[in-house]
């Protein structure tokens, strides 16, 4: 509002026609300003920003880091963006974004939790015109990403833990077996909990053989391989085995891409007979049933072996069981687990547990 149309510009009243004319204030410079939290990935390469990311540090009137070891800071000065080496409280940082102004916060690893507490009690507070809090991933983790957390984890437990740093894959061997049997009852009890961290203990075994590999001191003093080897010949093999996914084949039921399986596998191993690849190891109940599978796959008419006992009554069983599309080991734990509920049932209601005799 100028002098000449104030209510005490009159005639006579020459002390307000006299008064200067209050400045003229811009908007800009009455405005709050904004704080922005540009938050980044550890698991994204350094210097692999998002596009808004590069936009506002390069327009940002000021960009602020207290972590002076910050991944991100030689990517930044190479791309011209000025980083001041600052830790400003919550009060400071308001006051910096007077007049409308922007200031980019890049917090440390562990997150600035001291200086987020501190503009969110003055943002509660109802004293202080607060600017613009804005948070802005510059980079996100893709899927998969806490894998590589995983890596980094079992690399260090490996380096200074007493025990993991002295175990060995043959030592290992039995606990791997131990946490597949239990994932396996975790996918039959159908708890979605359990599963996921029985999925984890089986994991867990993969990295874990696969950091021992890294070192190449293995018993047999065997040629080293990472993790990354690992992921990468399963994506080698799960690419060349869909041919109908990556490449021109075409597979239109499960028989088909089983089919396909097969032939591909049966060129990559160059094996000389059907049970090449069979752990004789494994129950023998899934012993059973795998080799029938395998007779019953190929141009072999092997009958079963004729013999007195239960051992040939089982193989005939698991056969049976497998040509009509049921996994014996399975059905036969099953029925074991029923069993086992039944036991617990008549311990219940006789009042007790029945003494066991070995």
């Amino acid at each position: 509002m100028t002098a000449e149309n104030t209510p005490d510009n009159t005639p006579g009243n020459t002390r307000a026609a006299a008064a200067p004319a209050p400045a003229v204030v811009p908007e800009a410079l009455d405005a709050p300003g904004r704080v922005v939290l540009l938050t980044t990935s550890h698991r994204v390469a350094p210097g692999l920003l998002s596009w808004p990311a590069w936009q506002l540090l390069h327009t940002a009137d000021r960009v602020l880091c207290v972590d002076t070891e910050h991944p991100q800071l030689p990517y930044l000065r190479e791309a011209g963006v000025t980083v001041e080496h600052a830790a400003p409280d919550a009060h400071q940082l308001v006051e910096e974004c007077a007049g409308g102004r922007t200031v980019v916060v890049l917090p440390s690893g562990e997150g600035d939790q001291q200086l987020t507490d501190g503009l969110a009690r003055l943002a509660g507070s109802g004293r202080v015109r607060m600017p613009d809090l804005e948070l802005l991933p510059g980079s996100y983790d893709l899927p998969g990403a806490r894998l590589l957390d995983l890596v980094q984890v079992m690399d260090r437990v490996r380096r200074e833990c007493p025990w993991t740093s002295q175990q060995t894959h043959r030592g290992l061997a039995k606990y791997l077996i131990e946490e597949a049997y239990e994932l396996v009852e975790a996918i039959e009890d159908g708890d979605r909990d359990e599963l996921r961290e029985e999925l984890g203990d089986v994991l867990l075994q993969v990295v874990f053989h696969a950091r021992i590999a890294q070192e190449g001191t293995g018993e047999e003093g065997d040629e080293p391989f990472s993790i990354d080897d690992v992921a990468g010949g399963l994506v080698e093999k799960l690419i060349h085995r869909h041919p109908h996914v990556f490449g021109d084949e075409t597979a239109e039921t499960a028989e088909d891409v089983h089919a396909h399986w097969n032939r591909t596998k049966a060129i990559e191993k160059q094996r000389e007979s059907v049970t090449d690849g069979v752990p004789v190891g494994q129950p023998a109940l899934a012993l059973a049933a795998k080799l029938t599978s395998r007779v019953r796959g190929s141009e072999l008419d092997v009958p079963l072996p004729a013999g007195e006992g239960v051992g040939y009554q089982l193989l005939a069983l698991a056969a049976s069981a497998e040509a009509a599309g049921t996994d014996p080991e399975a059905a036969l734990r099953a029925a074991a687990r029923a069993y086992r509920d039944a036991i617990r049932a008549a311990e219940k209601a006789q009042g007790g547990t029945a003494p066991v005799e070995e």
